[in-house]
């Protein structure tokens, strides 16, 4: 797929982003896309691509009052658009030659399936990145994000390239809290079981079809929503705050998180203060039964958050189907 070097962008019609002054040699682009293994989350020709699709979000929420702990469940639906921009965003270099970076903008929306309101909007970009001399790293993808409640993040990792020829394997996802940068030190609360009437628990009547098992293992919702179906191909983004991703793997530099005043608080800790965040994404080529093709995107993403002592996961998941 051949894509023009910049798009207009639906939200600024005079605006094109291109090089300010100089000559800049664009680093060659692997596979002939310049979109790498971020290609399919557009769509024909760098076109704008809406997917939609449902999802399970937790979170352990402080709560000013007689204990520190709310956790909120929500069943959710969720809307992702990404837009090309371009694939001449100009990095000058100082220690080695200039690259291009190609991005995508996408907003992201979810709601409550339940309660039918908005609980997390979302705006940022990815980006490809080429491979660098300096830092000497592989071809490499980020995220760049800003969060309403007063969070901007850059998540930077690896991918998959070339794909699989199946489905991905996804290991379980954990909300259990632990002391702060003590991930073997869990500590459990009662919130988690769904048998136990409390007040510190999104109410039954507003999670009907959530389970035990969800809130074990997030993550079942992904396998779960797989079963029956035959994958084709996987591309997998193993994207993080904290460099490197995985041990010995690229990046080994960069990323982070950048906090409001009141997310970090101050005398006597955070209010709840966000220290990083994980998330691996998979473009999914899946055959349905009747033998037509979908593109499904799944994630599995967990952010923490530090208060009182404690790292708390609040964890993510969601299938979405490019429209």
């Amino acid at each position: 797929m051949t894509l023009p070097p910049t798009l207009i962008m639906p939200f600024a019609a005079n605006f094109h982003l291109s090089s300010v002054s100089g000559p800049i040699v664009p680093t060659p682009w692997p596979h002939n896309n310049p979109l790498g293994p971020l290609a399919e989350l557009v769509g024909p020709n760098g076109a704008t691509a809406k997917w939609k699709g449902t999802g399970f979000n937790q979170i352990w929420r402080p709560f000013h009052g007689t204990q520190d702990r709310f956790l909120e469940l929500n069943e959710t639906t969720e809307e992702l658009d990404f837009d090309f921009v371009s694939n001449q965003i100009a990095n000058r270099g100082l220690l080695q030659a200039d690259i291009n970076l190609a991005g995508i903008r996408y907003l992201q929306l979810v709601t409550d399936s339940i309660l039918k309101v908005g609980i997390h909007a979302e705006p940022g970009l990815w980006l490809n990145i080429p491979a660098t001399a300096n830092p000497a790293d592989k071809g490499t993808v980020a995220r760049l994000a800003n969060i309403p409640h007063g969070v901007s993040l850059v998540a930077q990792g690896s991918s998959s390239l070339p794909v699989v020829n199946h489905a991905p394997t996804i290991a379980p996802a954990s909300i259990t809290p632990f002391v702060i940068g003590q991930p073997g030190n869990q500590i459990h609360f009662p919130e988690v079981n769904l048998g136990v009437a409390t007040a510190f628990r999104t109410p039954h009547a507003d999670i009907p079809n959530v389970t035990q098992a969800m809130v074990n293992n997030p993550n079942i919702v992904l396998t779960n929503a797989l079963a029956g179906h035959t994958v084709i191909s996987t591309t997998t983004l193993v994207t993080s705050t904290k460099a490197p991703v995985q041990p010995g793997n690229t990046p080994a530099t960069g990323g982070g998180t950048s906090n409001i005043a009141f997310l970090q608080g101050a005398q006597g800790g955070p209010n709840a203060v966000v220290p990083e965040m994980d998330a691996i994404f998979w473009i999914e080529e899946v055959k349905l039964p009747n033998g037509a093709i979908q593109w499904w995107l799944q994630y599995t993403q967990t952010v923490l958050l530090n208060f009182n002592g404690l790292s708390w996961p609040h964890v993510s998941v969601a299938t979405l189907i490019r429209q």
